[in-house]
């Protein structure tokens, strides 16, 4: 059976042959393309549509690589410092520049994780607690009531010396 394909990969049916879509064949290459933009950041509805499904469908057959959305990117890193890495042994400079560059990066991102979980303490405990619309409003009253008592006051006073 020979498929024609869109310009992105994806099969291309010229003619259905029957009602409704079709079922949704689980490839490799579309497990990999799932692994690939969770670790990118990419949203499920996103996925769901870029790879041409729904969101039901990307669940229900890709539930585990979007359950790895917390290591996928750690994962992505470490494939390209074992494929840079494997290619500087075999004698390729490029890969060997590369991977210096990747572990230059690996190391500002690690001290920049252990300065930031430094100030992150910090950052918390002096963090104004947020206010709903109701306690905003409240707040302007009581502002507002003790604004026009200080003003009244004041007036009070200057009259009293006349």
């Amino acid at each position: 059976m020979i498929e024609n394909f869109d310009l992105f990969g994806n099969p291309w049916v010229d003619r259905p042959t029957k009602r409704g879509r079709p079922p949704h064949e689980v490839s490799a290459r579309n497990r990999n393309r799932v692994s690939m933009l969770v670790a990118l950041g990419w949203a499920s509805p996103r996925i769901a549509t870029a790879l041409g499904v729904t969101l039901p469908t990307l669940h229900k057959y890709y539930f585990y690589e979007l359950r790895q959305r917390d290591v996928a990117r750690d994962r992505l890193e470490l494939r390209r410092l074992e494929l840079a890495w494997e290619l500087s042994e075999k004698g390729n400079v490029g890969a060997f520049k590369e991977f210096g560059k990747l572990m230059e990066r690996n190391d500002r991102m690690e001290i920049e994780r252990e300065l930031g979980s430094d100030s992150k303490p910090d950052a918390t405990v002096h963090a104004p607690e947020r206010m709903g619309k109701k306690a905003q409003v409240a707040q302007r009253a009581l502002d507002a009531d003790a604004d026009l008592m200080a003003e009244l006051e004041q007036e009070a006073s200057q009259n009293a010396r006349h």
